[in-house]
């Protein structure tokens, strides 16, 4: 019998029976992206990504997704569904104590959205600090690796970036076509400074929900996106098995 890598999937004779000795625990939130995407995309894409990568790689198991973030600086515009940064902070921690529990060492978290970013390294240097054996990694922000891997000219407007533009409505078709439509996308492109972190509310950034140029997206770049993210994550997960899940020390 084959065993799902999906926990909710599981019961307790199936996942022992499993093997387990990694687990990937995907995070998103639930806010507008404009009219073109759904709400719940970040966690979606979170989750996709995570259940492709443990589909390469032996004995990882996938933690549901958590659906909701800290997407209050998205409140402009119908609708978020959020919770503060110390709640966050708090769950992340929780669910991070809960597999540490039960005997897993080796964890990587898949975020999907902005505003999780400085939640999810807080708990996780919390849980770091408690846990020192443990192998804990975060990818924080997919969309700027990915972006990272590909050539420039893949994109065709304001290097691919925004919320719900040209790179995560790709992915977005790749993920869940039937739950896109670029065509009613409407953005624009916001001109913060490149080295100074200015911190915003997303009504400063656009009048809808969106930025970027989700009318640019393709399928295609989605499923190439995707594929370099998987290919990289899954290149990590065997090379850190191989170091022990420590970052190795070489001399200077």
């Amino acid at each position: 019998m084959v065993v799902t890598v999906r926990f909710e999937e599981l019961n307790t004779a199936d996942l022992l029976a499993g093997g387990f000795d990694k687990v990937i625990l995907p995070i998103g939130s639930c806010e507008s992206h404009g009219d073109h995407l759904p709400f719940g995309i970040d966690a979606m894409i979170a989750h996709d990504l995570s259940l492709a990568v443990a589909a390469r790689v032996p004995r990882t198991l996938v933690l549901p997704p958590v659906w909701y973030g800290m997407s209050l600086h998205y409140r402009h515009q119908p609708m978020e569904v959020s919770v503060t940064n110390d709640t966050n902070v708090a769950v992340y921690r929780d669910l991070l104590e809960s597999v540490i529990h039960w005997g897993f060492s080796k964890i990587l978290v898949i975020n999907g959205h902005d505003g999780n970013i400085p939640c999810i390294e807080i708990a996780a240097q919390d849980v770091k600090i408690r846990h020192p054996s443990v192998g804990l990694a975060v990818l924080g922000a997919w969309w700027t690796a990915g972006l990272a891997m590909l050539p420039q000219d893949l994109w065709t407007h304001h290097g691919g970036y925004g919320h719900g533009g040209e790179a995560e409505c790709s992915v977005a078709m790749a993920v869940v076509p039937h739950l896109v439509d670029p065509s009613r996308a409407r953005g624009s492109v916001d001109r913060k400074d490149p080295w100074v972190k200015e911190i915003w509310n997303y009504e400063e950034l656009t009048d809808s929900g969106a930025t970027g140029l989700a009318t640019a997206a393709t399928r295609e770049k989605g499923e190439r996106f995707k594929a370099v993210l998987v290919d990289h994550l899954v290149g990590f997960l065997e090379r850190k098995d191989r170091e022990g899940w420590m970052i190795p020390k070489e001399p200077a």
